[in-house]
C-alpha cells in the first residue's frame, strides 16, 4: 500500500506525540478550540488509542471568545470524556481587561501571554502541545517541532536546538519547558483535507452564514454580544461570512463567503490568494510582530 500525503503527515504527528509523552513528566494539550486544535486533538486520540490521551486539555480563556466556541469546547470535553482545565488570568478578571478600553496589545499580553505563563507554572507542565503550523506566519516558520522555553517562558529564535533526521533533544532543566508542534509541517489546505477525510467536528463559525458585522479599519467584526460598543451611527449589517481563523471576537475578522460545507471551503481555498491570518488584528498591533510576542511567552 502506498501512503498518501495525509497518511504521512498523520504518521509523523502521531510519532511526535508519542515521543514527547515518553520524554515528559507533565504534558498538556493547549486547546484553543479552532480547527487546528480539533485536528490536534483527533491525532492525540489516535496516538494513544484505545486509551484516552495521557494529558489534560488547557484552554487559556480570555472571556472574549465567540460564544459558539465556548459551547463547542465544553461539549467536546464532555462528549470525549476528557479533562479540561480552563485558566483565566485573575489579574485581568479583577481589572476588567478588554480589547476596547485597553487595546489589542495589552489585552493579548495580559490575557494570553501572562495567562499561559501562569497556567504553565501553576500546574508545572513541562511539555505543551500546540496546533501552530509553519505556513501560518513568519515567526512560526522559525519554530522547531520541539521548541524550547526558558524558566521565564522566553523563546530565543537565535538559540534553537537542531532537529537533524527528526532526532529531538528533550532535555530540560527544572522550570524549563518545551512547546511541541505536531502540525508544524501541515498547511492550511492539509488541515481542511484531513478534517474532510476524518469527518472531524469543528466550530460552526468556519461555515458561511448570515451574521451581524460592522466594518472597522477594513476588517469585518462580528457583533457577538452586547459588550461590544458601537460608534455613533454604526449599525450591524447582516452579511454572509465565515472565519478562516478564530480568536477573541473583537479582534478576529470575518471573510465574505458562501462556503457552507468543508468541500466548498476547500474549493474556495484553492482560489484564494490571501493569508489565513489577514483578519487577526493582534498580528498588526503596535507591540510589534508575532515573533516578539512569542519571545515573551505567547503561544
Amino acid at each position: 500500500m502506498t501512503l498518501g500525503q495525509l497518511d504521512r503527515l498523520e504518521a509523523d504527528s502521531i510519532d511526535i506525540f508519542r515521543e514527547a509523552v515518553a520524554e515528559s513528566e507533565r504534558p498538556v494539550l493547549l486547546y484553543s478550540i479552532g480547527k487546528d486544535s480539533s485536528v490536534l486533538l483527533h491525532l492525540a486520540r489516535k496516538a494513544f488509542y484505545p486509551s484516552p490521551p495521557p494529558f489534560p486539555l488547557l484552554h487559556v480563556d480570555t472571556t472574549w471568545k465567540f460564544r459558539e466556541m465556548i459551547a463547542f469546547r465544553d461539549e467536546t470535553a464532555r462528549r470525549l470524556g476528557l479533562e479540561l482545565i480552563v485558566h483565566r488570568n485573575p489579574d485581568c478578571v479583577a481589572q476588567g481587561i478588554n480589547p476596547f478600553d485597553h487595546g489589542s496589545a495589552r489585552h493579548t499580553d495580559l490575557w494570553k501571554t501572562q495567562g499561559l505563563r501562569q497556567a504553565m507554572d501553576k500546574y508545572r507542565f513541562d511539555v505543551a502541545f500546540g496546533g501552530a503550523r509553519r505556513d501560518e506566519e513568519a515567526s512560526r516558520a522559525k519554530e522547531r517541532v520541539f521548541s524550547f522555553r526558558t524558566a521565564q517562558h522566553r523563546w530565543d529564535p537565535k538559540n534553537q536546538r537542531p532537529e537533524l533526521w527528526r532526532l529531538y533533544n528533550t532535555r530540560i532543566a527544572p522550570g524549563e519547558s518545551i512547546r511541541v508542534f505536531p502540525l508544524s509541517n501541515w498547511t492550511e489546505l492539509d488541515v481542511w483535507r484531513y478534517i474532510e477525510r476524518e469527518r472531524i467536528p469543528i466550530v460552526s463559525l468556519y461555515f458561511a452564514a448570515k451574521r451581524p458585522v460592522v466594518e472597522r479599519d477594513g476588517v469585518l467584526i462580528m457583533v457577538d454580544d452586547d459588550r461590544m460598543p458601537l460608534a455613533d451611527g454604526e449599525v450591524p449589517m447582516w452579511r454572509s461570512v465565515r472565519f478562516r481563523t478564530l480568536g477573541c471576537y473583537p479582534l478576529t475578522g470575518a471573510v465574505e463567503s458562501r462556503a457552507r460545507t468543508v468541500e466548498e471551503i476547500i474549493a474556495e481555498m484553492r482560489d484564494t490568494t490571501t493569508s489565513e491570518r489577514q483578519g487577526r488584528v493582534i498580528d498588526r498591533d503596535q507591540s510589534g510582530s508575532m515573533e516578539r510576542k512569542k519571545q515573551e511567552g505567547y503561544f
